[in-house]
């Protein structure tokens, strides 16, 4: 009757261990987890900061830049006025028949 009492306790120690080792195993997955999630969205935040300081020093480069003049495209003679229409006139002609 001792030896089966021992048997018994031995087996509830066993389980009892792997069922302890299981859980630290989950335990230590869970943390290397959060660690690796932690870790992303660091350097998420700090690749959305570079990206947005990027992006304004791009548009403060625009804005300092003056726009080229824009090109009158009225004709300054009047042959020349009146080509550029005939040319307009038939594009559009053209158009209205597709």
């Amino acid at each position: 009757m001792g030896d089966n009492s021992k048997d018994v306790r031995a087996k509830a120690d066993l389980r009892f261990r792997k069922a302890e080792r299981a859980a630290t195993a989950r335990d230590q997955a869970m943390n290397e987890y959060a660690a690796e999630d932690e870790k992303r969205r660091i350097k998420t935040a700090k690749l959305k900061e570079l990206r947005l300081a990027r992006e304004a020093e791009e548009q403060a480069a625009a804005a300092a830049v003056a726009p080229a003049p824009k090109k009158n495209p009225v004709a300054k003679t009047v042959k020349g006025a009146k080509t550029v229409k005939i040319a307009k006139a038939l594009k559009t002609a053209k158009a209205a028949k597709k």
